[in-house]
C-alpha cells in the first residue's frame, strides 16, 4: 500500500507544536506500516504465541493513538510500541495465571527498566526493549513463513500475510479483495486458532523445510499482486495499492533470502508487470489494451529494477524457475517498442519452457496467444479448441476472450461475437467487461 512519511518516525517532531490527534494518527500509521512485521515478529519470538503477539501489538497501536495525541510522538516510536505491547503481553500471562518460566523471563527483563518509569508512559530507550538487531531479519522471515503456513487455507494465508507482515487493517484487506470486514476478521481469527491448534512454533523452518515451503510463500505474494494487477471483480481494473504492497513484501523477502533465485524471479515479474500500470488505464479508469498503450508512460525505473532482479535470478540459480520464466516474458514486452515489434518467437519458446516446468491451462492459453502473434491464428485456435474440449478453464472468461479474438482474426465474426459476449458475461470486472462488449460490438456483420 502507499507508504506514509508522517511525523514521528525519527522523533524530530517530538515536542514541536501542540499534540494533535490527526498528527498522532499519521505517525502511528507510518510507523505501523513500515515496522509492523518487525514489531509482531519480535513479540512473537518473546511470547512464543503468535496470536497473542498480534493482539498485543494491536492494543499498543490503539494506546498510541491516545497517548501520542496527548503527549506527542516519542523519540523512539517503535520502542514505545514494543514496550507497551510487552506490558499487555505480561498482563495477559498474569490473567492466565501463567507464572511459569516464560513469564518470569519476560517480567524480569522489564523489572529494572520499569522501576522508575511509572505507569503513565512507556520508556523509549532501545536498550530496555526486546530488540535484538541480530535477530530482526529472522523474526520477519519467520513471520512470513507462519503467515503462509500450509495448515492454513489459501484465503487465510493471504489475509494473514497482509495483516501480520503487511500491517494492513481488516478494513484495508476487505477493500483489497472486495469482501466484507467480518469475512476478513473471521479468516484471521480462524487462522490464529489453526496455528495455535497445530502447535506451530515461532521459528524459522530448517533449511530443507524452508526451501520446500518457500513456494507457498511466493504463491501468496503472487496471488496478492495478481488481484491488484487485474481485479477479479469491481469497477477498477487495477488496484495499484494492493499490487504495490505485494511488490514491497517481495522486495523484503528478496533482501532476507538473497540466494533464492525464485524470490528474485518473482520480484522481477512483479516489477516488470507493475511498470505498465501507468498506461493500463485511461483518465476515467477505462482499460487500455497493450497494443494501444503509450509506452512512454511505462515506469522505466521499475523496468530497470525488474531486469536487475531477473539478472540476479539467473546468476544465483541453475536456470530460471517458473516465476523467472514469466519475468523473462515480461522483459520481452518491456524491451519492445510496440506489439508488432515484440519478439513473439522468443515468447513462444519461453512459454513452452514454462509449460514443461509448471504446466497449467493458463500457460497453454497464453502460449496460444503468443503463437497467434508469431505464426498466425490457425494453429493457436487448435490449441484453444483443445482447451475448450478439456473443460479445464470452464467458467473462466479468459478462454472465450482468446477464442473470440482468434475467430475475429480468421474472419469468423458471428462466432467471434458470441465468444466475446460469453466472455463478458463470465467476467466479474466491469472495466474488462466493457472492453469485451466494445470489441463484440465493433465486429462487422449482422448481430
Amino acid at each position: 500500500m502507499a507508504r506514509a512519511d508522517g511525523p514521528g518516525l525519527s522523533g524530530d517532531t517530538a515536542g514541536h507544536g501542540p499534540p494533535d490527534a490527526d498528527r498522532a494518527r499519521r505517525a502511528v500509521e507510518a510507523v505501523w506500516r513500515i515496522e509492523s512485521a518487525r514489531i509482531v515478529g519480535t513479540l512473537a519470538r518473546y511470547t512464543g504465541d503468535f496470536a497473542l503477539a498480534e493482539d498485543v501489538a494491536q492494543e499498543a497501536v490503539a494506546e498510541a493513538l491516545v497517548g501520542w495525541a496527548r503527549d506527542g510522538t516519542p523519540a523512539n516510536p517503535v520502542g514505545w510500541l514494543l514496550a507497551t505491547a510487552r506490558r499487555r503481553a505480561i498482563d495477559a500471562f498474569r490473567r492466565r495465571s501463567a507464572l511459569d518460566e516464560r513469564y518470569v523471563l519476560l517480567a524480569g527483563a522489564l523489572a529494572e527498566g520499569e522501576a522508575d518509569a511509572g505507569a503513565a508512559a512507556p520508556r523509549d530507550r532501545a536498550d530496555d526493549l526486546p530488540w535484538d538487531p541480530d535477530r530482526v531479519d529472522d523474526d520477519v522471515l519467520a513471520l512470513m513463513f507462519i503467515a503462509c503456513h500450509p495448515v492454513l487455507s489459501p484465503e487465510a494465508r493471504v489475509a494473514m500475510t497482509l495483516r501480520a507482515v503487511g500491517g494492513l487493517s481488516s478494513e484495508e484487506i476487505a477493500r483489497a479483495f472486495l469482501v466484507t470486514v467480518p469475512t476478513v476478521q473471521a479468516r484471521i481469527t480462524r487462522a490464529k486458532k489453526t496455528i495455535a491448534a497445530a502447535g506451530v512454533a515461532f521459528e524459522l523452518p530448517l533449511a530443507d523445510e524452508r526451501r520446500a515451503r518457500l513456494s507457498g510463500v511466493l504463491s501468496v505474494l503472487y496471488v496478492i499482486f495478481t488481484e491488484g494487477s487485474t481485479a477479479t471483480s469491481g469497477d477498477r481494473l487495477v488496484r495499484a495499492d494492493v499490487a504495490y504492497e505485494a511488490v514491497r513484501l517481495t522486495r523484503m523477502l528478496a533482501a532476507l533470502l538473497p540466494d533464492e533465485p525464485e524470490v528474485h524471479g518473482l520480484l522481477a515479474l512483479l516489477e516488470l508487470t507493475a511498470a505498465r500500470f501507468p498506461a493500463r488505464t485511461g483518465p476515467d479508469g477505462e482499460a487500455v489494451l497493450l497494443e494501444d498503450q503509450d509506452r512512454r508512460l511505462w515506469d522505466r525505473s521499475a523496468i530497470r529494477r525488474g531486469l536487475g532482479a531477473l539478472s540476479r535470478a539467473a546468476s544465483v540459480g541453475r536456470g530460471l524457475g517458473s516465476y523467472g520464466l514469466q519475468a523473462a516474458i515480461a522483459a520481452c514486452h518491456a524491451a519492445a517498442p510496440s506489439v508488432p515489434e515484440t519478439d513473439w518467437e522468443r515468447i513462444v519458446l519461453l512459454y513452452e519452457a514454462l509449460g514443461r516446468l509448471a504446466p497449467s491451462p493458463v500457460v497453454e492459453l497464453n502460449r496460444a496467444v503468443a503463437v497467434a502473434m508469431a505464426q498466425g491464428p490457425e494453429q493457436a485456435l487448435t490449441t484453444v479448441d483443445d482447451l475448450v474440449a478439456s473443460g479445464r478453464l470452464s467458467g473462466s472468461h479468459l478462454l472465450p476472450t482468446v477464442r473470440g479474438e482468434l475467430l475475429a482474426r480468421l474472419g469468423r465474426t458471428a462466432e467471434a461475437r458470441a465468444e466475446l459476449e460469453l466472455a463478458a458475461r463470465l467476467c466479474g470486472n466491469t472495466r474488462e467487461r466493457a472492453v469485451l462488449l466494445r470489441k463484440a460490438a465493433a465486429l462487422p456483420g449482422q448481430r
